[in-house]
């Protein structure tokens, strides 16, 4: 995605709040030249997985509501990844397109066998309807149409998912310019190319062309291992866990950043080992790696992008 690494870039280069640091960047990239960490794509064994048409439905949806954990400590990914995977389980048209345009806020919680309300729980049932009734209306109800329609371009399937779905158009304007991130719509091509192994509803011949996806734990991972460096009233902001707005100067650098900084490392791990990354396997390799650092600090912002 060109608007997303180009726009990414300018944030980089007149961010007043976040630093990328090319020598951390340099050391990480070093320690990961020979080596470069492979995870799994469902190393937990919490996705739904059939082979078909079905999977990518269920990912679709998943994907339209993977954003904001973080105000319910006891809310996590995994929570969202298996309640779905379990719903569908039971019952093989719980995501069929008219069904989730009927969706209310207490019965996703049933789905999900949460006992309280989600965090943005109302804009979590409107984007389900959103799939819903575009998925009905131009897709023939089914996220494997859109997917096909994509001809095997992630690139094309991303734009594709913002041209039709508003509820995924990942962008906003800093310093009189505007940036593009697509974390989510970018996060469904990578979760089919990894759900499939790269064959069949993802297969794509452009799968270098995703970024990594960036949400609040990568940026937090980044910072730990000396990559990003953050301003004293960012790192304030933080650490006293106050939220830190939706579109504000601190918000877009932390995000844009990130994907300037990883795409950095991938051509720098390129020209040392020869060796072809993905941004795909690193943004895995970083999120895996902050999931499992219970203390790490991240930024906390009310957003349904990420």
């Amino acid at each position: 995605m060109e608007e997303v690494r180009a726009s990414s870039a300018w944030v980089a280069s007149h961010s007043s709040h976040v630093t990328v640091d090319s020598s951390g960047i340099e050391k990480l990239a070093e320690t990961m030249k020979d080596s470069i960490p492979k995870v799994e794509w469902d190393f937990e064994g919490i996705h739904y997985f059939d082979n078909g048409p079905l999977t990518v439905q269920y990912l679709f949806v998943l994907d339209a509501l993977n954003f904001c954990f973080w105000p319910d400590k006891e809310l996590s990914y995994d929570n969202l990844a298996s309640g779905l995977k379990e719903a569908l389980q039971t019952d093989k048209s719980a995501f069929d397109a008219d069904r989730l345009q009927k969706y209310t806020g207490p019965e996703l919680r049933k789905v999900l066998k949460w006992p309280r309300p989600l965090p943005l729980e109302d804009e979590r049932v409107r984007l389900m309807h959103e799939v819903g009734f575009e998925l009905e209306r131009s897709f023939e109800g089914k996220a494997s149409k859109l997917v096909e329609s994509c001809e095997k371009s992630a690139s094309k399937l991303v734009s594709l998912i913002t041209c039709h779905f508003p509820g995924f158009r990942d962008h906003t304007v800093y310093k009189g310019h505007q940036i593009f991130l697509y974390k989510r719509a970018q996060i469904f091509a990578a979760d089919l190319w990894g759900a499939f192994n790269g064959r069949g509803y993802g297969e794509f011949n452009d799968i270098e062309s995703i970024t990594m996806f960036a949400d609040y734990i990568v940026p937090a991972v980044l910072q730990q291992l000396g990559v990003l460096r953050y301003s004293s009233s960012l790192s304030n902001l933080i650490e006293s866990n106050s939220e830190i707005g939706s579109g504000s100067e601190e918000e877009v650098e932390l995000r844009a950043c990130s994907v300037y900084a990883v795409e950095e490392m991938r051509d720098l791990i390129h020209r040392k080992s020869g060796k072809k990354v993905l941004s795909v396997e690193l943004d895995l390799w970083l999120w895996s790696f902050g999931i499992q650092c219970p203390s790490l600090q991240h930024h906390r912002t009310l957003s349904i992008y990420y």
